[in-house]
């Protein structure tokens, strides 16, 4: 509770909550001039309020040389730790164990079914998302497509980025955040796999059959998941 309280009160503050928020989207470490520049304010400001979200461990921070002489920079970049607030308390997490390790002792039949349902998830997604704005439903072009998809991953807490070529035939996608990814570190290939099906469930609600290439994974120590959909014509 007493950390609860800390987290509430440290995100109370508007200009420290749009400051996190910033730095979920930039996937990248952030300086404490970068911060000033950005919300207009001194650095003694920007500083102080990087510093209530390190105490909290929504951020972590490192000092680095900068190459350029002078003295080193100090960086500040997402903390891996997993914040929940739940009134009452609510364990979540420990309910995904139990159902994962139970669908693990059904060997192959299980891992099935989870990747089956983790698509049809992918797809109810999409459909929710289509549901918020139906003025879109009818004739959807590429980009009205793509920004449905962008929506409904980024409500999904992926802080995804998306970029297309320029025929419109493949969409390269970056995903910074996996929203399983505490289960996934016990069970990496079974989870990362159902994912898949799960954005192959998205895509494929808008796009019809589509081929999805995983490029990279952050669970081999890469920065962020990437993949490649590949779109039928």
């Amino acid at each position: 509770m007493e950390q609860t309280l800390k987290i509430t009160s440290v995100l109370s503050d508007p200009t420290r909550y749009y400051i996190y928020q910033y730095i979920t989207k930039r996937h990248k470490d952030v300086t404490v001039q970068e911060i000033a520049d950005n919300f207009d304010i001194h650095p003694n400001v920007a500083r102080l309020h990087l510093s209530k979200l390190e105490d909290v461990n929504m951020l972590i921070s490192e000092t680095k040389k900068t190459g350029k002489g002078g003295r080193p920079s100090r960086l500040y970049r997402l903390s891996d730790e997993v914040i929940q607030l739940h009134f009452p308390f609510r364990d979540y997490q420990l309910l995904s164990k139990i159902a994962m390790t139970t669908m693990m002792t059904l060997g192959e039949a299980g891992k099935k079914a989870l990747y089956m349902t983790g698509k049809r998830f992918g797809e109810e997604l999409m459909d929710q998302e289509l549901a918020r704005h139906p003025q879109m439903s009818a004739e959807m072009t590429f980009e009205h497509k793509l920004n449905s998809i962008k929506n409904a991953a980024t409500l999904a807490g992926f802080y995804p980025e998306f970029e297309p070529n320029s025929e419109k035939t493949k969409i390269y996608f970056q995903i910074f955040n996996c929203p399983f990814k505490e289960v996934a570190m016990e069970h990496t290939e079974t989870v990362c796999n159902m994912h898949y099906e799960f954005l192959r469930g998205m895509f494929e609600s808008l796009f019809g059959e589509i081929e999805l290439i995983e490029k990279e994974n952050m669970f081999t120590g890469c920065d962020s998941c990437s993949y490649q959909a590949v779109i039928a014509q």
